[in-house]
């Protein structure tokens, strides 16, 4: 597992560890970065001697209308989200097309299929992954691998409290509004809860779903309205 935030990730490193008893390697890395890409495949590798499955999932991009992102602010965007995902997938599929068995999950955002107000970057950027999974899902699955993209909606995590706070700021009210507002447009009437969406990770990395590929599944309690 990697993240950029050292202190924390060992943090959660050991709690996994305790709690389950596995192996677990923590690496540091910004995966926007080829050095930080570089690290992240080549210490998996080395230490598990290949990798089964893939679960690409970059942090946020900054949120805001199209007129307050610079260029540069696209081109950072484009290395979190897209860049991040092509190349963690081209340093692990030779290995899962040489083994003929291979997970990768993505995950993206409701934002794929029904625009979020304000995320004009993770909007346009998360589709983009969804048009390279869902490309890559019908040129691997010859190879009994399986590319499928997650898309989790209004979930209590660290993130979402970050949109909540910056979305009041725009519009002048709290972040309890914005929750509020939230949990309105959603039909289960709450928010959901990070293990809600884990276990569909779980279930498409297991060989249940063996033939389950090109998929992009929502988590969103139905927030998302479109008939598919």
């Amino acid at each position: 597992m990697c993240a950029r935030g050292e202190d924390a990730l060992s943090k959660t490193a050991d709690e996994i560890r305790k709690r389950s008893g596995v192996e677990v390697v923590d690496v540091a890395a910004d995966v926007s970065e080829p050095a930080g890409l570089e690290r992240v495949a080549s210490t998996a590798l080395q230490k598990f001697g290949r990798v089964d499955i893939l679960v690409t999932n970059s942090g946020g991009p900054p949120s805001g209308p199209f007129e307050s992102l610079s260029a540069e602010t696209w081109d950072s965007a484009v290395r979190l989200l897209l860049t991040s995902a092509v190349g963690l997938a081209r340093a692990v599929l030779p290995g899962m097309k040489e083994r003929r068995w291979g997970r990768i999950l993505n995950v993206t955002s409701i934002a794929v299929k029904q625009p979020v107000e304000g995320l004009m970057l993770s909007n346009s950027l998360r589709a983009a992954v969804t048009g390279f999974a869902r490309t890559l899902a019908n040129e691997v699955a010859p190879f009994n691998v399986t590319v499928n993209n997650l898309m989790p909606g209004y979930t209590r995590t660290d993130r979402v409290e970050q949109l909540a706070r910056a979305s009041a700021e725009r519009s002048g009210g709290s972040a309890k509004d914005t929750f509020a507002k939230w949990e309105k447009e959603i039909p289960m009437g709450r928010l959901g809860e990070p293990r809600e969406f884990a276990a569909l990770a779980a279930f498409l990395a297991s060989e249940r779903a063996s033939y389950i590929t090109g998929s992009s599944i929502a988590v969103d309690g139905g927030w998302i309205r479109s008939l598919l």
